[in-house]
């Protein structure tokens, strides 16, 4: 293993999570745990119609409710802030930025005003107290009928709403003449349904103004805290100076907790209108309508291929259903999906079209694989339908066109810069893995196995993202500095929310140093405090952060040496730091303790010539280029053709994170990354109805996956540092969840051939491989009849043509 300091060997062992005890104990504090003097408690007042116009707001009953101190209207909101802009902003996008409140109604949950009271149930009983009025227009659902404008337009200067139309990769030309010569091309309709977030904890603020400099301090369950800091100073017409945004623990975020929400801007501005400390916490119920969403794409997809197997062209069209409105991400997660379509194959011309369209749903954004689940969905069902066309193996079809280790890095049609891996070696141990064991039981059903490989993009660069218009920074930076004790502060912008980042920046930073991890405490999630940064996302945090924190620890390190090597007077190059004390090598009792070199650090004692006082580092790690870890899955199922009930009995997971920094942690984040998957392989759906109104809205509607089907999984690691990254650490935390569906249905689609050209849509509930069934029985019975007629209508012409040549009958012996 590729080590990334001359520490004492932290990286690459199971350390226990530093950050456990408070939350084993019931100690830690969580958002809706806040409590602060003259505390009140907010609630929203959302829009029950899809498609409407407001045209009377009366909140005069709840007003007079018990314990409501204030009703803030629409017009009040509104007068109080500015548009939200995106953060992400692709080229031709025609939505740029969303008003906080809106009389213009356009998805069921849209926020519409705020109720404070002085508890949060006299909050909620107001909601009963206000009445709205409606000027109802057709609900836009369907997003094919949208793109025609049917049956109606969510925004007049958005034609068709068509909010983004985008080639990514090859041109279409390229792609049409190489699919035109191609003997065999595989064509489907692919679609990723609607999911919801679902972390433990919901979304919450508590906004706390400052009479005195009309600033204010946020706390909020959130992924990245200066990402909030600068769009509430910006909505709110603040300076930055005065906006503060403190996180708490927070309950899981994957994706949806990465940026401020309107309804939270609506509580601030709560909060300063009655000049006191509000609270809001968003119910499940809400967090169905309110929260963004993800996935739901339509994908018109083709793969060609020679007859040997070679994949000749790969191209989709990728329709992505935004919602109402652009989110903080706009298209950017249909983007993703047309970058990584080509996972690690070659191709000899690839690309894929992105239309953006808007519906009267709750808008789309970030969520766990972020675009590449999709991208995985339908290239890997793709794959193997190719296979079984050609009567190939589809391991075998996948090798065939894999990307080899001695041809990285290598730059996609989309323009990834792939930058080391051996993606043979993880299909083949995932294929081994998987491999059945011993007779299944019989018990009717049916059995089968399946693969899915990937190419996982992680983090970013800052050169990347500002050819694409993103307004959060690609570095990160790490300020790490030893007080007088000898303990060291790591402090960083990054928003750890139950992925164990604290435990794996402390060893590295322990590594770096020298020192023990008990040593290292971690410091985050205030800006008042913290240094910038684009938050946790993206499987972005421990690359970048982690790359920073080695920068920093390698000069805090030198530092220490210099002070020793003055003290000791010997070169710094002689000395090393072991058991809290900085030794000269070969001399262990030629040595100064650590805490008597920072304490005089700190006061200016006996420093050499030219020395400031102190001893803090701060490092920026800025990567050349994007970083690409990659894997294969491997699943095996059960399949009960007669209810279509699915189990995943195994499943196997064969990925390269480059060096590793916790096992344990690593291996924790990919079985609950596989357990995401597998809700969304099976369980997971957001439905609307025609009218535009969510019929999933509680978690009686919405499934989930329990423990009971989610199967023991074999997690097994390949290690190719990165050599973009100090240290060799690439992205880890979505590879779980990006091909688990293709895996799935896969192993489905083997288990059960005959409906194999049927699975192109998720979830794979029981209902929809039912239907599957019936369809496939239909499609047997009509092919059964039409070989039967035909055979029929042959013998027949047979006979006719026998009854005409035979020879005519004389009537006579001769």
């Amino acid at each position: 293993m590729t080590s990334c300091a001359p520490g004492v060997g932290y990286v690459g062992q199971p350390v226990p999570r530093v950050n456990d005890s408070p939350l084993l104990r019931g100690d830690a504090r969580f958002l809706d745990d806040v409590a602060l003097p003259g505390l009140l408690h907010a609630v929203i007042v959302r829009s029950t119609a899809a498609h409407a116009r407001l045209v009377r707001f009366d909140a005069r009953a709840a007003r007079e409710r018990r314990g409501v101190v204030a009703v803030l209207t629409p017009e009040d909101i509104a007068a109080a802030t500015r548009p939200l802009r995106c953060t992400w902003v692709l080229a031709g996008q025609r939505q740029e930025a969303s008003p906080v409140v809106d009389l213009d109604i356009r998805y069921v949950g849209q926020p519409l005003a705020v109720i404070v009271a002085r508890s949060p149930a006299s909050a909620v009983d107001a909601l009963a107290g206000v009445d709205l009025d409606y000027e109802e227009r057709p609900a836009v659902v369907d997003v094919e009928r949208a793109l025609r404008g049917e049956p109606a337009l969510l925004y007049a200067d958005i034609p068709q709403n068509l909010v983004l139309e985008l080639r990514v990769g090859s041109p279409t030309d390229v792609v049409e003449r190489a699919i035109a010569s191609a003997p065999h091309l595989i064509e489907r309709a692919f679609r990723i349904q609607r999911q919801a977030g679902m972390p433990l904890e919901p979304r919450g603020v508590v906004a706390v103004p400052d009479p005195a400099t009309r600033g204010l301090t946020l706390w909020t369950s959130t992924q990245a805290t200066h990402q909030v800091r600068g769009e509430l100073a910006e909505v709110l017409g603040l300076p930055f100076a005065l906006v503060r945004v403190i996180a708490p623990c927070v309950g899981g975020g994957f994706g949806p907790k990465d940026h401020l929400y309107p309804d939270e801007v609506a509580v601030c501005v709560a909060a300063r209108r009655v000049g006191a400390p509000v609270k809001w916490v968003e119910q499940r119920s809400e967090h169905t309508v309110a929260t963004v969403h993800a996935r739901d794409q339509l994908h018109r997809a083709r793969l060609a291929l020679d007859d040997d197997g070679r994949f000749l062209a790969l191209d989709a069209q990728i329709v992505t259903d935004l919602g109402a409105q652009c989110s903080n991400v706009g298209a950017g997660p249909a983007f993703t999906t047309a970058a990584l379509l080509e996972g690690p194959y070659h191709f000899g011309a690839a690309g894929a079209t992105v239309l953006g369209v808007v519906t009267n749903k709750t808008p789309v954004g970030a969520y766990r694989g972020f675009g590449q689940a999709e991208a995985a969905w339908s290239r890997e069902r793709l794959v193997d339908l190719a296979a079984a066309e050609l009567g190939l193996d589809p391991v075998e079809l996948r090798r065939r066109n894999m990307i080899r280790p001695d041809e990285l890095p290598f730059t996609t049609h989309s323009g990834q810069s792939y930058d080391s891996g051996d993606y043979i070696a993880a299909l083949d141990r995932a294929g081994e893995l998987i491999a059945a064991s011993g007779a299944p039981p019989a018990d009717g059903r049916r059995r089968g196995t399946g693969l899915a490989s990937y190419v996982q993009f992680a983090g970013s660069a800052t050169t990347v993202e500002r050819n694409i218009n993103f307004r959060v920074p690609g570095a990160e930076s790490v300020v790490l500095r030893m007080a007088p004790d000898g303990t060291v502060e790591l402090v960083t912008g990054l928003c750890p929310h139950g992925q164990g980042l604290e435990t794996s920046l402390a060893q590295l930073a322990a590594d770096g140093l020298g020192i023990p991890i008990a040593d290292v405490v971690v410091v985050w999630g205030d800006t008042a405090v913290t240094p910038y940064s684009a938050g946790t996302m993206a499987s972005r945090s421990l690359m970048l952060g982690g790359g920073a924190t080695i920068r920093a620890a390698a000069k805090l390190r030198a530092r220490l040496l210099d002070l020793a090597a003055w003290r000791l007077e010997c070169s710094s190059d002689d000395l090393e730091i072991a058991g809290r004390a900085v030794h000269v090598r070969g001399s262990p009792s030629l040595a100064v303790p650590i805490h008597d070199l920072s304490t005089a650090a700190w006061l200016g004692w006996g420093l050499p010539p030219g020395t400031d006082p102190g001893l803090e580092e701060r490092a920026v790690f800025d990567p050349e280029d994007c970083v690409y870890s990659y894997g294969t899955h491997a699943a095996a199922v059960a399949v009960d053709l007669d209810t279509g009930q699915i189990e995943v009995e195994r499943y196997a997971v064969v990925h390269d994170c480059g060096v590793t920094v916790n096992p344990q942690i690593v291996e924790g984040q990919v079985h609950g990354a596989v357990a995401q998957g597998i809700g969304g392989a099976l369980f997971e759906r957001i439905v609307y109805g025609d009218d535009g109104q969510p019929t999933t809205v509680t978690l009686v509607d919405y499934g989930l996956p329990s423990a009971c089907e989610v199967p023991s999984i074999v997690v097994e690691r390949l290690e190719h540092p990165t050599p973009r990254v100090p240290g060799g650490m690439k992205g880890m935390a979505e590879g779980g969840v990006i091909p688990t569906a293709a895996a799935i249905a896969n192993a489905v689609a083997n288990a059960a051939p005959e409906i194999a050209h049927l699975i192109t849509e998720t979830p794979l509930d029981p209902e929809r491989v039912r239907q599957w069934v019936l369809r496939a029985q239909t499609e047997t019975a009509q092919t059964a009849t039409a070989q039967t007629a035909t055979a029929q209508t042959e013998t027949a012409q047979t006979e006719t043509v026998q009854t005409e040549t035979r020879p005519a009958d004389r009537g006579d012996d001769s």
